[in-house]
């Protein structure tokens, strides 16, 4: 395939608003190909169900070791870590220039049932925050590139890009178990394990991903993944989630689970937004996810400011090596939820690969 200068399909995050700015992109070439899936009866002949659409970008120049695979989260597709919606240098093209193949997922259509954010959601919880005031934190953001309203380009431009996502994470959980080991052992045999990026609700999906394929998974980084154990938490009703701690569905503990009733948990905070609930001791461990090093990056004026700690410290009690970046306490300030696309992204970027040179043995 001859190497191109190509715009990774940047009409589908930009759609027809007329993003403000146009980037040249890192001299790379496109692949695809699909992974997992499984065929089902349907009336005389059959279909193929949960197959993973993946994008693979791969620089004129690979200098690192491993790849990166990123997995997007709820209501988005991988499209959003190509260009951000204002038509600035996105996450995908920084790792591509860095000399990293990027694997992106990018969902197919599938016939379930599904759910989409609507514009208020979006505003109230990603881009808008500093007006909705449903955390404490959110009066600090800051760095969403417009108004993060309805009718202003960027906005406009990202929620074009927002698509229907399953409605049981129980559901999204299983289908990444079953084609999630498919995907890593098509990108890499044992000798190139993936550097996994998940965000939001594809955090739990890496953990999964994790516990399956540990050999597989040189490291995880977790953009504010799903979270806290146990409950869902800020985004209404509160109810009970993530039986298995951090997961949907089983996940290999030591000693083993019979059940996820087998998980005894002790109130370890409570406040006005949520309750915290950690393993009583003596806690068992995550023994595959315990072999991945793992950085959890908390943005401070997310409703994940509020959340995150519990989640690393239930990881942490379960014997993972965990190292967690308030982005606050490191001088980069006003980022919300939605932190890959927003004004500093490439600072935000540059802070990750540094962690990722500094914790993946060549």
């Amino acid at each position: 395939m001859k190497k191109a200068v190509v715009t990774l399909f940047a009409s589908l995050v930009l759609g027809t608003f007329g993003a403000q700015q146009q980037v040249a992109e890192t001299l790379h070439r496109r692949s695809y190909f699909y992974a997992g899936g499984k065929y089902v009866a349907q009336g005389n002949s059959s279909i193929m169900e949960g197959a993973m659409y993946v994008e693979r970008l791969t620089p004129e120049r690979v200098i690192q070791p491993f790849p990166l695979l990123v997995v997007h989260g709820h209501g988005m597709t991988g499209t959003n870590f190509l260009n951000t919606p204002d038509g600035r240098q996105g996450w995908g093209d920084f790792f591509l220039s860095q000399g990293y193949e990027v694997s992106i997922h990018i969902p197919k259509e599938c016939q379930t049932l599904l759910s989409t954010f609507d514009t208020f959601t979006i505003e109230s919880y990603f881009t808008a925050t500093q007006r909705s005031k449903l955390w404490p934190q959110a009066i600090l953001h800051t760095q969403w590139p417009g108004n993060g309203s309805m009718g202003d380009d960027t906005f406009d431009s990202f929620y074009a890009s927002t698509v229907p996502s399953l409605v049981s994470e129980m559901e999204a959980s299983q289908k990444m178990k079953e084609a999630g080991p498919a995907l890593l052992d098509k990108i890499g045999p044992t000798t190139k394990p993936v550097i996994l990026l998940t965000h939001s609700e594809s955090g739990p999906l890496g953990w999964i991903l994790g516990d399956s394929r540990p050999n597989l998974i040189k490291t995880i980084v977790a953009l504010e993944p799903g979270g806290p154990p146990f409950v869902n938490a800020i985004f209404p009703p509160p109810a009970p989630a993530r039986p298995f701690g951090v997961t949907e569905i089983s996940v290999a503990y030591e000693p083993p689970l019979s059940s996820p009733d087998d998980l005894k948990r002790v109130v370890a905070s409570n406040s006005s937004l949520f309750t915290c609930f950690q393993q009583a001791e003596p806690a068992r461990k995550l023994v595959n996810l315990m072999k991945i090093p793992i950085l959890v990056v908390t943005a401070e004026a997310s409703f994940h400011a509020v959340l995150d700690g519990c989640t690393v410290d239930y990881l942490k009690q379960a014997g993972v090596k965990v190292d967690h970046i308030n982005l606050g306490n490191v001088g980069i300030h006003g980022n919300g939820h939605m932190m890959f696309m927003e004004k500093n992204t490439i600072e935000i970027a540059k802070l990750v690969q540094k962690w990722i040179v500094g914790n993946v043995d060549n």
